[in-house]
């Protein structure tokens, strides 16, 4: 159950399809691939790997849980440097394509600003967030980098998947209001650029005949900025079920439903709990993002 009145309803699951063909394993020799991820709880991590596990047939390939995070990141490059990696795509799979890129190049070395690693510390874990490991160094490595700069927010993929989610969900869609609803950042002028990008992709769902679509983040982890998101996104449900209404919430999340239960608690609403996993299209965009990256230039860590 996502809320005591909530519907929750159940799709049965839901099968990876192969993307597009991609280089044997054998034919890519010096070249590896880095997915980084947020990371949560073991079904939320199941869900990257099952969805990534195609993806090893053709490349070898390592994850690194954490927002960049350079304990994760050097271990996950040394896995792939023992393995014969010297040209490493790092896909980043977060909804923003803002979301630590500068702090990732430079953990990686390619652009200056990560101090040397500091010694041992038996009390490590300083500088942790939302129980993922926070540490700032620049890591040890001779393999050269290319970067991904798309976030899930910019993917043309994602279109499929809300219109997926939405005819999944509906019923009568003259009747029905869809709120597609993501996490959201701290500075306004990124918000606007979260919303107006997650905006594109919910423009297929404009196209159905719903009464309403609209696309709202909850700023989830500044209490300032996320009460008036609350009071935005909770007055939507109840004006989607005015008039023998009804409100479909769809999460624009790599994974799950996030606090979203919380935040329309005492609301009639229907959604199936999904983020944008499990799909294939998230697949699909990870191995364009690969393919982009391995034809592109790779820049060696600076002196």
């Amino acid at each position: 159950m996502i809320t005591r009145r909530a519907t929750l309803v159940a799709l049965a699951g839901s099968s990876l399809l192969a993307g597009v063909a991609a280089p044997a394993l054998a034919q890519t020799r010096d070249f590896g691939v880095l997915v980084m991820a947020h990371g949560g709880g073991a079904v939320w991590n199941g869900e990257v790997e099952a969805m990534l596990q195609p993806l090893r047939a053709d490349y070898p390939l390592e994850i690194a849980f954490g927002m960049a995070d350079a304990v994760g990141l050097q271990r996950a490059v040394s896995r792939l440097e023992a393995q014969g990696a010297r040209r490493i795509a790092v896909v980043r799979l977060f909804i923003s394509g803002e979301s630590w890129f500068e702090r990732t190049e430079q953990i990686l070395g390619v652009v200056p600003g990560a101090p040397p690693r500091p010694p041992a510390d038996p009390h490590a874990g300083h500088g942790a967030h939302a129980g993922h490991s926070m540490e700032f160094w620049r890591i040890s490595t001779d393999a050269r980098f290319a970067v991904s700069t798309e976030g899930l927010a910019e993917a043309p993929e994602m279109d499929a998947v809300l219109l997926d989610r939405a005819r999944a969900l509906s019923r009568e869609p003259a009747r029905e209001s869809v709120l597609v609803l993501a996490h959201g950042p701290e500075d306004d002028a990124e918000n606007a650029r979260w919303l107006a990008l997650i905006g594109a992709r919910a423009q297929g769902l404009r196209q159905l005949p719903f009464r309403r679509v609209e696309v709202e983040t909850l700023r989830e982890d500044w209490p300032e900025k996320r009460a008036a998101s609350e009071a935005r996104i909770r007055a939507f449900i109840e004006t989607a079920r005015s008039d023998g209404g009804r409100a479909i919430v769809i999460p624009y999340r790599v994974q799950g439903f996030g606090p979203y239960a919380r935040v329309l608690e005492g609301l009639d609403y229907v959604s199936d709990g999904r983020g944008l996993l499990p799909s294939a299209e998230v697949e699909r965009w990870v191995r364009r993002q690969v393919e982009q990256l391995r034809a592109g230039a790779f820049r060696s860590p600076v002196a």
